[in-house]
């Protein structure tokens, strides 16, 4: 299939897209795998680049539907990988048939995994203390030599602006190479933006839920439902109380409009 040609063109001025993007909604998808993830971020590590990445999901297009903040993060983004199975399917019939799921987990993992030959150094931003205690024992066990830069476990309540100058420059004095931030949707993804450039990383990681998922504070999907595009069921059986109202509002919203989308009924401008 023909790769549409504004989906190769390239953002407004002061924002290049480095990336083809997938307009999805009006938000610029990067249509990539996992493999290809960890390449681009290597990249940047070796370019001494200043980026930040966002693991999106039908979550986050539908925030950005009514959040110009958050469309605006979204499409600033260095990367922004599929973190759902629609949005690979989707990546691959607007002609990237190698476009594959690059979740905040697997990514996570990924990074991690080749951390300890590469000499990258990581640090970890959000969850709880519990929960990030956690993660960072669980990698160190998982991956020995890997450098844990540091971590820190910000207020759950928006931080004053000496709080979060304070947070900055403790990241920035343990010089990370990557960031890992999870702060949750559509939170996390207006960090990132608000942050690229006062960090010194090569990137800043939006990961979502992966600090539980990969610390055990939480059960993850089974492999057959994440990639047949169930993991979000598997989640609402976990949580039905916390995930309910996001799931019942969220889905029909996203089904609705990608059909007026695919379909020719609806046009969403592009804005990177």
């Amino acid at each position: 299939m023909k790769r549409p040609a504004d989906q190769r063109e390239s953002g407004p001025a002061g924002f290049q897209s480095t990336s083809p993007r997938v307009n999805i909604l009006g938000v610029g998808v990067t249509p990539v795998n996992l493999r290809q993830a960890v390449e681009i971020l290597e990249k940047w590590r070796d370019e001494e680049r200043r980026e930040y990445v966002c693991c999106t999901s039908v979550h986050g297009l539908v925030e950005a539907q009514r959040d110009p903040e958050m469309r605006s993060a979204l499409n600033r983004a260095g990367l922004l990988t599929e973190d759902g199975m629609p949005l690979v399917w989707w990546c691959q019939r607007a002609g990237y048939p190698d476009a594959g799921r690059a979740s905040g987990s697997d990514l996570l993992l990924a990074m991690c995994e080749r951390a300890p030959e590469r000499g990258h150094r990581h640090f970890f931003y959000g969850g709880s203390p519990r929960v990030v205690e956690a993660l960072v024992l669980l990698l160190r066990q998982r991956f020995p030599g890997l450098v844990v830069a540091g971590y820190r476990s910000p207020q759950f309540r928006p931080l004053t602006p000496e709080e979060d100058a304070a947070d900055v420059q403790a990241i920035n004095e343990t010089r990370p190479d990557f960031v890992w931030v999870g702060l949750g949707t559509p939170k996390q993804d207006k960090w990132l933006a608000q942050h690229v450039g006062k960090i010194h990383a090569a990137a800043l990681l939006g990961v979502g839920a992966a600090f539980d998922f990969v610390s055990g504070a939480k059960p993850r999907a089974p492999l057959w439902m994440q990639r047949s595009g169930l993991e979000w069921l598997f989640r609402f059986m976990t949580e039905p109380r916390r995930l309910a109202p996001r799931y019942f509002v969220i889905i029909p919203i996203f089904v609705v409009r990608a059909l007026q989308q695919l379909a020719g009924w609806k046009f969403y401008a592009r804005d990177w």
